[in-house]
């Protein structure tokens, strides 16, 4: 029941989330901000009143592939956010102009987050197939080297779950800058920001799903570990 409700739950979370993201943005990309200022200018602003003058905000295709570059320093925002003038379009952008902020301050989750960015590339392709084989091994063969992967699988998720919460406070940090300014800078009134707020809480839900389905597949790795010594 237990393995069931680590399965199921995180599963049921995820699609709670992607659906709210999905409903808030189709909503509030429908309502036009009373500026008109359009997602590529509201991230501009953002970063020109951080002292940013050294980051490029380009368009990519899709819709809500929006994301910070600090690498390359790169704001890409999907085509709706770059162009359109929506309650959403602006938000998306100020959160994303609100990671290069984090960028120029050297917010320390952000470097860690960073940092673990090759470790946990290499984890996510590690877990996949090592758990996969290992699997394979336990149920058809009885292999004891099956166990052994799957060890080696419960270190790669370990990183990954690690990484998923780390994240959450680079994202709501983010968030949380992002809707300062767009008060603070005059981008959009207080009562406009009910849109915003719906968006980013939305996309913030994302991540936290992500994080619960990370640690719920480590927990299941871990009750088979488990169980095998018992």
């Amino acid at each position: 029941m237990l393995w069931l409700i680590l399965f199921i739950g995180p599963m049921l979370f995820g699609l709670y989330a992607q659906n709210k993201i999905r409903t808030a943005y189709a909503k509030n990309v429908r309502i036009g901000s009373r500026g008109r200022i359009s997602g590529y200018e509201a991230a501009q602003a953002v970063m020109q009143s951080a002292g940013i003058t050294d980051v490029e905000i380009v368009q990519v295709p899709g819709q809500l592939t929006d994301h910070y570059d600090p690498v390359r320093k790169r704001l890409a925002l999907s085509e709706q956010n770059y162009r359109g003038n929506s309650l959403a379009a602006v938000g998306v952008a100020a959160h994303e102009a609100g990671h290069a902020i984090q960028h120029k301050v050297g917010y320390s989750m952000m470097k860690l987050r960073q940092t673990m960015v090759p470790s946990t590339q290499i984890a996510s392709t590690v877990s996949s197939w090592v758990m996969m084989g290992g699997m394979i091994l336990i149920m058809f063969a009885g292999s004891p080297f099956g166990y052994q992967l799957l060890t080696i699988g419960a270190v790669a998720l370990a990183v990954i779950v690690l990484f998923q919460l780390v994240t959450l406070p680079v994202e709501f940090d983010a968030t949380r800058r992002a809707k300062t300014q767009l008060v603070e800078l005059g981008i959009l009134d207080r009562d406009e920001m009910t849109g915003v707020n719906e968006t980013l809480d939305a996309a913030a839900l994302t991540y936290v799903a992500g994080f619960v389905a990370a640690l719920a597949s480590l927990l299941h790795v871990l009750m088979i570990l488990q169980g095998r010594r018992d």
